[in-house]
């Protein structure tokens, strides 16, 4: 390039990380569809009964429409998929329709599941298969089970034999297996050729697959022989062979591993992408890290939702449905909380006798709580990280339980202090005491044993942990308090 063309080049206009960027959008749409609304209002109402009440009203709606189209023209596909994230449905599928349709098939990869649904649902046949017929195999994979059928059987049709067969294999595997996630674009090279070759046929190509940090050697039946990383490709001698300089040994991939294990493996190992080999050796796809990123950010959103017994729904959704989803274990909390109320009303006579025990027995059932949410949680993190063992079993569970009787016997002591300060009393600063650790004790093996037997028993750990636990610290707790106050006061 001459002096005079980088001249004449535009300044290179890098975007900044900015996560606000996304909120300053959405909080822009929302404004803008409030102003909509407004003056369609204004305009239905003072307009009524004139024939240019119409055309006013359609005139500002369709102003609003192209000022909102441009706004949304100038975002990323993934800044896209957060506002109809964050939008009730009937403005989501207006804003949807705004969309431009280069976009289409980028936001539907990037929304979750639950909004996908409602936004294929708004989509004609012919829109549909536009957006999806320039997917790649694993990209329509993933698409697949929420798209109509025959829209999928008309993109096949369009597809090469190699692609058909990859979309068909990727659709075979189960959910959460690195079959379901892996990607089938990547490069292949002979171990008998030179570098200067490779380098050639790099060159031919328009552009590497994304997250390329590796060349994958195959033989003639494509059983993957080792890896040629592109660091040592550039840095070594043209004239020298794949063979000399391709890694032997690295980390490979089965299709049916867990796609949790392969996020842990790409953790530890700082790895960017992974080969995964069938049973015969042979290289059938890789995984790359945004595969993975996206597989520990569904964990997580995931785990934290279960911790509360709740499955992902749409935020806006019918009420019908959001009641479908949270009222069984709420009915279960409600019923675990009466069996704490009559746990505690079997006491009556005591804490009519000393009504500051009332007081002081929910500080007793929340410690106790806390102390087995912290033990619970790093639990349950332990078991998704495979750390977990039979053979690390029974130390973990002693360790856990030394570690919550020391921190009982600190904090006991403050609430002793506290009791006493309230009450006067040394002998119920000495009940609070002993049942403050014994009910954090409590808390400790429920947050132990909650997530081990739900993962015995091949469930989620996490699945309404929290309130199995707020049941047995509340129930003991009250049970524990109360009882010892029966027994050392009266």
């Amino acid at each position: 390039m001459t002096q005079s063309a980088a001249a004449q080049k535009p300044p290179a206009t890098p975007r900044r990380l900015d996560p606000e960027d996304a909120q300053t959008a959405l909080a822009e749409v929302q404004e803008r569809l409030r102003r909509q609304q407004l003056v369609a209002d204004l305009v239905h109402r003072q307009e009524e009964g004139d024939a240019k009440g119409p055309l006013v009203e359609d005139l500002v709606h369709r102003q609003h429409e192209a000022e909102l189209k441009t706004l949304l023209d100038g975002l990323h596909p993934a800044d896209i998929a957060f506002i109809l994230e964050s939008l009730p449905k009937d403005e989501r599928q207006a804003i949807w329709k705004l969309v431009s349709p280069e976009h289409d098939a980028d936001v539907l990869l990037e929304v979750e599941d639950w909004v996908r649904e409602s936004l294929i649902e708004a989509m004609d046949r012919q829109d549909l298969v536009a957006a999806t017929g320039n997917m790649d195999a694993d990209e329509l994979a993933d698409l697949a089970p929420d798209l109509p059928p025959d829209v999928v059987a008309e993109v096949q049709k369009g597809l090469t034999e190699e692609e058909r067969a990859q979309l068909l294999e990727a659709m075979g595997y189960p959910e959460d297996s690195v079959g379901a996630i892996m990607d089938f674009e990547m490069v292949r090279v002979r171990e008998d050729v030179t570098l200067e070759v490779v380098l050639r046929y790099l060159r031919r190509l328009h552009e590497l697959p994304d997250h390329t940090d590796q060349i994958f050697v195959v033989d003639r039946q494509d059983k993957l022989q080792g890896i040629l990383p592109l660091s040592r490709l550039l840095v070594s001698e043209p004239e020298t062979e794949v063979r000399a300089v391709m890694n032997s040994d690295f980390l490979a991939l089965n299709p049916l591993d867990s796609d949790a294990d392969a996020a842990g493996a790409f953790e530890r190992y700082d790895l960017v992408s992974a080969p995964v080999m069938d049973d015969q050796g042979r290289l059938i796809g890789r995984v790359t890290i945004a595969d993975v990123v996206d597989v520990m950010r569904e964990d997580s959103q995931e785990q934290a939702l279960s911790r509360a017994g709740l499955q992902e729904e749409d935020i806006f959704a019918p009420v019908a449905t959001a009641l479908r989803n949270r009222a069984p274990w709420l009915l279960f909390n409600l019923c675990t909380a009466a069996t704490a109320s009559f746990v505690a009303s079997q006491f009556e006579g005591t804490v009519s006798q000393i009504v500051i025990l009332a007081f002081l027995m929910s500080i007793v059932a929340g410690i106790g709580g806390n102390s087995g949410n912290q033990t619970m949680t790093l639990i349950i993190r332990a078991l998704a990280m495979g750390r977990i063992t039979g053979r690390n079993l029974w130390q973990l569970v002693k360790r856990e339980l030394f570690v919550t009787l020391l921190v009982g016997l600190c904090g006991s002591l403050v609430a002793a202090l506290f009791a006493w300060a309230i009450s006067h009393s040394v002998s119920i600063a000495l009940v609070m005491m002993a049942a403050m650790i014994c009910n954090m004790l409590v808390g400790a093996s429920v947050g132990v044993l909650v997530p081990m037997v739900r993962a015995r028993f091949g469930k989620d750990p996490a699945m309404g942990s929290s309130v199995l636990l707020t049941f047995a610290t509340d129930s003991l707790g009250f049970f524990i308090f109360l009882g010892l106050a029966t027994v050392f006061l009266l």
